[in-house]
Order: C-alpha cells, then structure tokens, then sequence
C-alpha cells in the first residue's frame, strides 16, 4: 500500500510496538488522518484481525484505503463504543490515537488552521459542523474569549486579546479572516516569541471550534469501556491540556489523577501504565518531521 503525503505519521515505529499487535486482532487507529499508522498496523494483521479508522474530516474519508481488514468510519472518534458495537464489537485488543493536526490541514489555507497564510477563519475539522472561528469570535462574549485564550491557549494576554476582539467588532471590524487575526494578536506577543505565542491563539480558537477536549474525555471513556484486559491504549499528545488529561486517566481512570488505594493500600486503578515517562520523537525523527517535535506518546494496558 502506497504511503500519502497528506500526513507523516509521527512515532510510527513506537506506536506499533506499543499495541503489542496480534495478526488477529480488533483494534482502532481514532484518529485516520492520512492513514499512515493505519496502513502500517493493517500489514500487521492476518485476514482474521481488522482495524476501524475513524476520522470526521469528508477529505480525509474520501482518500482512506481500502482493505478487506479495514473499515473507514466518517465520525468523531468521541461515537467510537457505539460504532464498534454497531460492528459486532463489544472489545477491542488495542486503541491508538494521534491528537495532532494533519499536515493537510495546516497547509490549506482555506481551512484557516495555520497563521501562516491568509484565509477565512474557519478550522472545523468536521465541515458540517455549524460553528467556524469566525463564527465564536463574532459571537462569543469578552469573557468568553477571555477563558478561550487563557485556559486553551495559555496566554497570560488572553483576556487583553478577547478585549482588543470585542472592540473592534463593536466598531463594524470583525475578525473573520486569518490576517485580521495575526494584525490584533500581534499587539500583545513578545517578538521573541511570535511564532509560539501565536500558535497558541490558533490553538485556542481551534480547540474551542471543535470541542476537542471535551471530545477527548469521551473518548477516553469509551475506550475504557471498550478494551479487554490486556489490551493497549497508544495516545500521541502534542500540548501540555491534552498531555495532563491523558497522563492523568491513564494513571486513575479518571481525569483528577488521582488514584485510589483499598482495604490494604493497593492502587486501584483500570490500568497500567507501559512506560514511566511518555516516548518522544528522536532527533531523526525530528529532523524528517519537524511537526513531531513536541509529541508524547503514553502508552497503558487494561488491568
């Protein structure tokens, strides 16, 4: 099967290796993309195992391969329990997700999700969803921005920008393209620090327009519920929201992190963690794929 450019998978040797793959086995890829650790854990598999790809962008769907032992699911990996059921499947052997952008993505600039090129706001990653950037910064409250850029993206002038927003769209300039974004935005980053700084706005607005972490606790849930004992859960995070919130549910089963102990003191929790520490990309990975610089994979097995 011929590899894409569409996305460079990140840790794709490491991810395989963290399912601990059986040629039989039923597993899930939550997060298809450009298919390229599909591809690879379906050649892993005999003609009784079978992989389900879930991806909620129609591009990405409509270029997924095809392969007796792989199903394509047009949906929101949040729905995964339900559409596994509704395939006869009540557990799987192994679940991977990568919570990063496809490069696609980042590089159409009609799709708003990158600073790099002028567009319309939009970064929906399902494009039937109702809701774009622009939509949120035309009619979300000051306060409201101001949570978005300071808990989604981390800025201590998070509530400064929400202001400089709300003003302008006060005085008939609303921001709805990428430019006017990068223009007000830019008042108060740090030139030392503009690109990171301004990923971050991206970020935030990005997370907010598709409801991403609230997605990822679904998620997280259903593949409780969804994995045998011995199976395996692969997450690659790439920001520090995503990052606590997988750390904490793999160390507890719930999202304090914190882990209760019995009668006699044992930890009781639905998993153990693979690694003591996440597996990061190495410095030639880095070097083919810039984009995997900040990736942490975390890897538990169902107890």
């Amino acid at each position: 099967m011929e590899a894409t450019a569409y996305h460079i998978p990140a840790l794709l040797p490491e991810s395989l290796a963290a399912l601990n793959l059986r040629p039989d086995g039923i597993y899930v890829d939550a997060t298809y993309g450009g298919g390229g650790h599909s591809r690879a854990i379906v050649e892993q598999l005999g003609p009784e195992g079978h992989l389900y790809g879930f991806d909620q962008d129609d591009e990405a769907v409509a270029r997924a391969m095809t392969d007796p032992r792989f199903t394509i699911v047009y949906s929101n990996f949040r729905f995964m329990r339900n559409f596994l059921r509704f395939y006869g499947h009540d557990s799987v052997d192994g679940i991977l997700a990568d919570l990063g952008v496809s490069f696609h993505h980042f590089d159409d600039s009609e799709r708003g999700f990158s600073f790099r090129f002028d567009g319309p706001l939009d970064m929906r990653m399902n494009r039937r969803a109702p809701r774009t950037a622009a939509w949120i910064l035309e009619n979300y409250d000051e306060e409201r921005l101001g949570q978005i850029f300071t808990l989604y993206g981390e800025l201590p002038w998070g509530r400064k920008l929400a202001r400089a927003i709300v003003s302008l769209r006060d005085s008939g300039e609303p921001v709805t393209t990428v430019e006017q974004l990068r223009e007000v935005a830019s008042r108060f980053i740090s030139p030392k620090r503009e690109k990171k700084e301004m990923a971050m706005v991206f970020q935030a607005l990005r997370i907010e327009v598709n409801g991403e972490m609230r997605a990822l606790e679904q998620f997280l849930k259903a593949a409780l519920k969804l994995l045998r004992p011995g199976g395996r859960l692969a997450i690659i995070t790439y920001h520090s929201l995503e990052d606590r919130l997988v750390k904490n549910f793999m160390r507890s089963g719930d999202f304090s992190g914190k882990v209760e102990k019995d009668f006699f003191g044992v930890a009781v929790t639905p998993f153990k963690t693979v690694n003591s520490k996440p597996i990061v990309p190495s410095e030639e990975e880095i070097l083919r794929n810039p984009r995997s610089r900040s990736a942490k994979l975390r890897v538990a097995e169902k107890i």
